[in-house]
């Protein structure tokens, strides 16, 4: 994930989502920071999951507290400064930022720790379960060098692929590939979207793959996918990212508010505060928009009216 430097994701929006979240990069929302109005605006990550999170929070807000609720898209880092600045509310799925975090939480204060959103993160890389069957040792990457040449592609350069999804995640491989001595090419797919289509139709070749890969993601109950044992994650071992050699951590992930917000917004501020779900909560919501291809907000509703129990604890 990555994500403690950690970050999954995808960056093309709009191939699985339809929320019309506008790019908030360089733009303010006009309702962020609206006084005396009941408006929320929430930053939307380009990955589904993060999608699902705000679909469904956006969907009680408005339908149980009656708030105007506003979404935005922007980037992993630059999202820490539009929500400094005030120019959104909340983040609600962020899977490690130690510079950010230090930055604006510890020192500036401007933006407040919302809570755990309930779901663990993990970044790894990926062979699928076929091969892994066929190549039982393949998922050991002391071996990979051994079975390079089976990844090989146009783009690799005679070396195996590691596909990576967005080079706007953070990611760790190619230090990882060049500090592991291993015989490999990370090979970017461009987004999470892109990166899915081309895991999907290996998959559906049964040709083999190398991938850069996380979870929670709904795709792993349609192409199974075993993991490669890197060096063992341990506190400090990604300190210096142009020395790491060892594999991602397991990440819980977070969520932040504007400091002004996480005081002064009331019922919203409240809620966002308390929600909190599983990795299945999330992975039934993402399977319904990025593989049923339902629209954010209907994906949000039937997951409501079928979960009551869940949610109401959120707003008491």
């Amino acid at each position: 994930m990555r994500r403690t430097t950690i970050t999954a994701a995808v960056a093309v929006l709009a191939l699985t989502t339809g929320c019309g979240a506008a790019d908030m990069t360089k733009q303010a929302s006009p309702f962020a920071n609206a006084q005396g109005a009941k408006t929320v605006t929430l930053s939307v990550q380009s990955w589904v999951g993060a999608q699902s999170n705000v679909a469904v929070a956006q969907y009680l807000l408005e339908h149980e507290l009656g708030y105007r609720v506003d979404t935005v898209q922007v980037d992993e880092v630059p999202a820490w400064d539009a929500l400094s600045q005030g120019r959104v509310d909340a983040i609600l799925e962020d899977w490690g930022h130690p510079d950010q975090e230090k930055r604006y939480v510890d020192d500036k204060k401007t933006i407040a720790h919302g809570g755990d959103l309930g779901v663990t993160g993990h970044i790894g890389w990926y062979v699928p379960t076929y091969l892994a069957e066929q190549h039982p040792d393949i998922t050991d990457w002391k071996n990979l060098n051994k079975y390079a040449s089976l990844f090989r592609t146009a783009e690799s350069g005679g070396k195996g692929q590691l596909m990576d999804g967005s080079p706007s995640y953070v990611t760790n491989d190619k230090a990882l590939v060049t500090n592991l001595k291993l015989d490999y090419q990370v090979v970017f797919a461009g987004s999470e979207a892109a990166q899915i289509t081309q895991i999907k139709q290996f998959a559906k070749e049964k040709k083999p793959f190398l991938t850069y890969w996380y979870a929670p993601q709904w795709l792993f109950k349609k192409v199974p996918m075993t993991e490669v044992k890197l060096p063992v994650y341990k506190d400090g071992c990604d300190a210096d990212p142009k020395k790491i050699t060892c594999a991602y951590p397991h990440t819980p992930l977070q969520k932040y508010l504007n400091t002004d917000f996480a005081k002064a917004g009331g019922k919203a501020a409240s809620f966002l505060k308390k929600f909190q779900w599983t990795t299945e909560d999330q992975n039934e919501v993402s399977l319904l928009i990025a593989d049923k291809k339902m629209s954010p907000q209907d994906a949000a509703k039937q997951w409501v009216r079928s979960h009551p129990s869940v949610w109401k604890a959120w707003l008491s």
